[in-house]
């Protein structure tokens, strides 16, 4: 007899209760049709593909938003005093306060479901939907990493790149950043794996990751333990897999810094 004849002999016993079964026969029918019954483990894969492209859209996003607004924070808190302030910056850094503020003050799920049932009401596709607004809130957290970063540098490097006859920008890209990313690398991290669970809110505005075909496999056999343990699992095991590459980069960079 096969796993699928001995699956549907026990479920029946299950259903019919004339003949009780053992934990370990009711835990094999379970298991089964979470994860094997119409091969079920391939919208758990599925799942986790998307999961990792709304991530990688997500982190592109929050990096991009994130060096922008350190770099103009950075720039308005270490203009030299005494000398005129500049008012466009003035201005784009109070903006970028209040983005900051905002997004760090508010709560992730509210954000979300701004984003798909108010903002972006009328768009179907609100997987990409909750990877922007992932993006977005991201960001927020990446400026702060950044700025923090930039900001414990000695000033020193930035007057000495400008002696050299680059601009803020040359010098920002090849003085400052590359000495600051080493530092803010544990934290940008923290914020990728972080980004990487928050992408199950998704499916609250009906966005397509890995808990939306946990769900949905829930609403056919009525059995939320297999299925959601399943996710939960699956994400232990990503996380585990992104701790251990961040780790092995880090001691890298730290061996580079030897030689």
């Amino acid at each position: 007899m096969d796993l699928a004849q001995t699956y549907e002999l026990w479920r029946g016993w299950m259903q019919s209760g004339e003949e009780p079964l053992a934990w370990w026969q009711t835990f094999f029918v379970r298991f089964y049709q979470a994860f094997i019954e119409g091969d079920r483990w391939q919208q758990y894969l599925e799942g986790v593909g998307i999961t990792l492209v709304a991530t990688a859209m997500a982190l592109a996003i929050g990096v991009v938003l994130g060096v922008l607004v350190a770099m103009v924070r950075t720039a308005h808190d270490q203009q030299r005093p005494g000398r005129p302030r500049n008012f466009f910056l003035g201005v784009v850094n109070a903006i970028c306060k209040v983005y900051v503020t905002v997004i760090r003050g508010t709560p992730m799920l509210v954000q979300v479901l701004i984003m798909g049932m108010v903002i972006f009401a009328s768009s179907r596709n609100y997987t990409m939907v909750g990877a922007l607004t992932l993006g977005i809130n991201s960001g927020a957290y990446v400026a702060e990493i950044i700025r923090g970063g930039l900001m414990s540098l000695d000033p020193g490097q930035m007057e000495a790149g400008r002696s050299l006859g680059l601009n803020y920008l040359d010098t920002m890209r090849f003085i400052v950043v590359p000495q600051a990313f080493k530092a803010i690398l544990p934290s940008l991290g923290n914020e990728f794996i972080i980004l990487l669970k928050d992408t199950s809110m998704i499916s609250v505005i009906g966005g397509q990751e890995l808990v939306f075909f946990a769900k949905n496999i829930v609403n056919r056999t009525f059995d939320a333990m297999f299925p959601l343990i399943g996710a939960a699992v699956i994400y232990l095991v990503l996380v585990m897999i992104f701790t251990w590459l961040q780790g092995k980069l880090e001691r890298r960079l730290r061996q580079s810094d030897r030689r």
